[in-house]
């Protein structure tokens, strides 16, 4: 299993002791049954085959694990913790229901609400003196979240992640080569930021990171994703869920509910989701996908900068 080496790498074992109570939040529980992968772990399995469960609590807390690792802050963790704590059942279906194809960050508004609503979060952090505004915007942290084509917390934890369960690219030395690799420096914009020390390590993330582009991208995944974003916006609209019902419930509870309802086109467009083979999927064309480049640093260097001045010589 090389989820369980990735997090024995990251030292879940020997998490800092303030970390473990904030495991148990509410809030952050329920995305132990929002899956990381935007509901395929639903679909067809003759377009999808995940090799592990990876969940967006999985993700959540390995991105904290990660960040602990990095900067030993306990604010910026913490931020890093709860940093998807608004994901919606379904993650960025919702984006396409919403036609926020290249950013996808439509879904990011209930953020401040699910974690000011929530009484033991709010407990544990008057026990350590945090303020709750310390950790809402995980933006402003930008080990934690940074623009592309950097490298932040949260797009190598995807990475690693997606590598280990979807595109399978990534083996157990592989995950100890890049954890081990990892530092700070301070890049162009001067902030800080995850960089690299050896430019073989970059040259694999960055290869990885453009293989997943290349699966995100496929029309498979779009037509998966769109087919889904429908389902979403029909049970919307027919009143079977609300809107708000993707932020409280999790994927088990949503796919129940959508199951034992009688209405018919929903039923038809389930059977497709759950029983449709490649062959049978349509040419399909989206606007504006998000990018999913990188550049990552090489001791405070921008590894394409690099690899042009070798290319000229």
């Amino acid at each position: 299993m090389l989820l369980k080496t990735y997090f024995e790498v990251l030292d879940y074992k020997n998490m800092p002791e303030f970390l473990e109570k904030y495991l148990k939040v509410p809030s952050l529980v329920r995305l132990k049954n929002v899956g990381y992968f935007c509901g395929m772990e639903h679909a067809s399995k003759d377009i999808y085959d995940f090799k592990e469960n990876i969940t967006r609590y999985t993700h959540s807390v390995s991105t904290a694990l990660l960040t602990w690792k990095l900067s030993q802050d306990k604010k910026m963790t913490l931020a890093a913790l709860f940093h998807d704590i608004a994901t919606p059942c379904f993650s960025h279906v919702i984006d396409y229901m919403n036609k926020d194809y290249a950013k996808q960050e439509s879904t990011e508004e209930f953020t401040d609400e699910i974690l000011k609503n929530d009484e033991y979060l709010r407990m544990c952090l008057k026990e350590d003196g945090i303020d709750i505004e310390d950790i809402i915007d995980f933006k402003k942290y930008s080990i934690v979240d940074n623009e592309r084509p950097k490298i932040c917390a949260d797009r190598l934890d995807g990475i690693i992640l997606t590598g280990i369960s979807w595109t399978k690219n990534i083996r157990e030395n592989q995950i100890k080569s890049i954890l081990n690799d990892l530092t700070i420096s301070t890049n162009e914009d001067g902030e800080k930021e995850i960089s690299f020390k050896d430019k073989c390590v970059a040259n694999f993330v960055l290869k990885e990171s453009q293989k997943i582009n290349s699966y995100c991208h496929s029309n498979e995944d779009n037509y998966m994703m769109e087919l889904l974003a429908e389902i979403t916006r029909h049970a919307i609209n027919k009143e079977i869920i609300t809107y708000e019902d993707l932020y409280y419930f999790d994927e088990n509870q949503l796919f129940d509910i959508l199951n034992k309802c009688n209405d018919c086109y929903l039923k038809r467009l389930l059977d497709t989701f759950y029983n449709i083979r490649k062959p049978e999927i349509p040419d399909i064309s989206l606007p504006d996908l998000k990018p999913r480049e990188i550049d990552p640093l090489i001791n405070g260097k921008r590894l394409r900068e690099i690899n042009s001045i070798e290319n000229c010589r």
